[in-house]
């Protein structure tokens, strides 16, 4: 037998909280004039009025659980002794069945993110899930959900990339609740099941990419090699990343606005050797670049001495001239002049 699926049903026209309050503060007041005038008085309708009058003043504050005030952009999903009876949207002042009960599986749950963030640090006592920081607080919880943009913001992972290499990668996802049905009731708590999937499809992406550009690396699934890579073709991978999260969290009712990557560096364990890979990859095109331009002068040079007839040379001190200037121009230091007063041969 299949489950059946809970979809959201709005409760319209609820907003009727202040009238509910003023006629339950009236019937408080006419309760009390009915006790004194019960007490004041021995007949037997004054015996009724004050039996009645003491019974709401026992249990008329039963209403007061209808009344429901909610801000803009909160939300607060009710049920009747275990079955779902509705949703209340919007702001306002609402009044519902007394013994409804509002439901927010994620009320206790504290993670790194908007709304979420009460100062610097967290209690002695913070649970840890998935890599992000669980607080349990200690203020009574409340059970409307929230639907404005929050970010979450997850602890950084280290992942191998898909060269093996170890990276550390950290990202802020933007998200908010679409459907409360679904991420009341489909997941057992969906600010935790949100951060778990961020952290495996983060895994799952993060796994086809290399660091840096690679050859020989085909990060698109179309047989050919590409430069896609985590440092240049970040876009693209907040993209893949956002669409990967979306796809999981459909059935908790979670809409994921964006993807961004806060933080990538190779791991520490490699980070120096990685550094020295650049360094030398940076001197060599450095050092191809001053050779050819090296090059190209000393043909200039000896294209205008040839001109102009300024000096006639041999084959062997053309060699010498060639080999003179490229030490010159391709040295690390100054170079050091050598007057020579005799003659060239």
């Amino acid at each position: 037998m299949e489950d059946k699926i809970l979809e959201e049903k709005l409760i319209q026209g609820k907003k009727n909280g202040l009238p509910m309050l003023l006629f339950t503060l009236l019937l408080y007041a006419l309760s009390i004039a009915g006790i004194i005038i019960g007490i004041t008085h021995d007949t037997t309708l004054t015996t009724t009025i004050l039996v009645i009058g003491l019974l709401y003043v026992l249990f008329g504050w039963i209403l007061f659980c209808g009344l429901k005030v909610l801000k803009p952009q909160e939300a607060l999903v009710l049920t009747l002794f275990g079955k779902y009876v509705g949703t209340l949207k919007g702001d306002g002042f609402y009044f519902v069945n007394p013994f409804c009960s509002g439901v927010n599986p994620a009320s206790h749950t504290k993670l790194s993110q908007s709304g979420d963030v009460k100062g610097s640090g967290s209690p002695a006592g913070a649970l840890v899930i998935a890599d992000s920081s669980v607080s349990i607080g200690q203020e009574v919880p409340t059970k409307k959900l929230s639907l404005k943009i929050m970010t979450l913001n997850n602890s950084r992972q280290k992942i191998n990339d898909c060269l093996g290499n170890p990276v550390e990668i950290g990202i802020a996802v933007t998200w908010r609740i679409v459907d409360t049905a679904k991420a009341v009731f489909n997941v057992d708590n969906y600010k935790e099941f949100l951060s778990l999937q961020c952290d495996s499809a983060l895994r799952n992406i993060v796994r086809i990419y290399p660091y840096d550009v690679a050859p020989n690396v085909d990060t698109t699934g179309d047989g050919m090699a590409d430069e896609g890579s985590l440092r240049g073709s970040s876009e693209i991978v907040a993209g893949k990343i956002r669409d990967e999260i979306q796809s999981r969290v459909d059935e908790a009712g979670i809409e994921i606005i964006e993807a961004r990557i806060t933080y990538l560096a190779y791991a520490p364990e490699i980070a120096a050797v990685m550094l020295q890979r650049q360094q030398a990859s940076a001197i060599i095109d450095a050092r191809k670049m001053i050779v050819d331009g090296a090059v190209g002068m000393v043909e200039m040079a000896l294209e205008r001495l040839n001109e102009n007839h300024t000096v006639e040379l041999d084959e062997e001190r053309k060699a010498a001239m060639v080999s003179n200037l490229l030490v010159v121009l391709c040295g690390n230091h100054d170079a050091q002049p050598v007057v020579n007063s005799g003659s060239l041969y």
